[in-house]
């Protein structure tokens, strides 16, 4: 990995002797849609290396999922006595984080906009972390538009909050090789070793004014869309072999990538770009390319090889 930090330097003459290490946790640390799970990684190591937390900041709608599933920066929170603050809407706690008063915020995936008002509490900011080299791929979905646009590399910035989406200066950001291999959960893990270690490495120096952030060119900027159900709908004749390999590994658990073979619906999780077409799974995609499927979910649910499939209800 390549590290680049901002040149900007502070151009006050006072010597910052000691700075406040107390912050707020923005944000769920889910920075892929369809994740089943995190260990909350960066807010851990935040705390590990003597931060204090003085809450952890998440949706209203979070605390749960559809699944009954806890949320995990909570379950750490809990572990270590820091309050845990869930609002309908940001605005309605600023009385209660100023009265915190902490130097900065951190934010990792918290999926809403933050007021003015509430980053301005903030002595130092809110301190963001986007998983791509900004000014690329600003917006929700950055780790899947890097698989699916086949990039040869991605990586993480830090930045300070701006009231624009993703549009604010940079302290510092790490590149990240790609093989283009990976898939979404496998990228993720990548970029929170990489978040958690550059953010580590440069926050002592944000938090006392030595590291200023430096402008994004806006105009190089591009974005990423919100991933809806209708995206996993495959459509081979609008992408070739590759293309499609590409939106399998990106659309791991949420929105999946869907088809229909031998009259049922399936849900392919692996596939290969193959020379020509041999199996009865095997797609005829755009510009005459070839897609082979190597698992799937069937119908039953079950996750299973494409020989174990054809075993199974080819026959039916």
């Amino acid at each position: 990995m390549h590290f680049t930090i901002s040149t900007r330097k502070a151009t006050s003459n006072l010597l910052i002797m000691t700075t406040s290490k107390t912050l707020i946790f923005f944000g769920n640390e889910r920075l892929v849609s369809g994740l089943t799970s995190t260990n909350a990684p960066i807010l851990t190591a935040l705390i590990e290396n003597g931060y204090k937390i003085a809450a952890v900041v998440s949706h209203h709608s979070d605390g749960q999922s559809r699944n009954n599933r806890e949320l995990e920066v909570a379950k750490v929170a809990a572990e270590h006595n820091i309050p845990v603050l869930l609002p309908k809407d940001p605005i309605d706690i600023l009385d209660k984080l100023r009265s915190m008063n902490a130097e900065a915020a951190i934010l990792v995936a918290y999926g809403r906009l933050i007021p003015q008002s509430i980053i301005d509490i903030f002595p130092k900011g809110i301190i963001n972390i986007h998983p791509s080299l900004l000014p690329k791929y600003r917006g929700p979905t950055p780790i899947e538009s890097a698989i699916e646009n086949g990039d040869l590399e991605t990586g993480t910035s830090i930045m300070r909050l701006s009231a624009g989406m993703d549009e604010g200066p940079i302290y510092a950001q790490t590149t990240i090789p790609l093989r283009g291999s990976e898939t979404k959960f496998d990228l993720y893990d990548m970029e929170v070793e990489a978040s958690s270690e550059l953010l580590l490495k440069v926050l002592p120096s944000i938090l006392d004014g030595s590291l200023e952030p430096s402008p994004q060119p806006n105009d190089h900027a591009t974005y990423s869309k919100l991933l809806t159900k209708a995206d996993g709908i495959l459509d081979p004749t609008s992408h070739t072999a590759t293309e499609c390999e590409r939106l399998i590994r990106a659309h791991l658990g949420f929105p999946k990538t869907k088809t229909t073979a031998l009259g049922h619906d399936i849900i392919i999780t692996k596939a290969h770009v193959a020379e020509s077409a041999i199996s009865p799974l095997d797609m005829s995609c755009k510009d005459g390319s070839t897609l082979s499927i190597d698992e799937l979910i069937a119908p039953s649910g079950r996750t299973m090889s494409a020989s174990a499939f054809l075993n199974g209800y080819a026959a039916g």
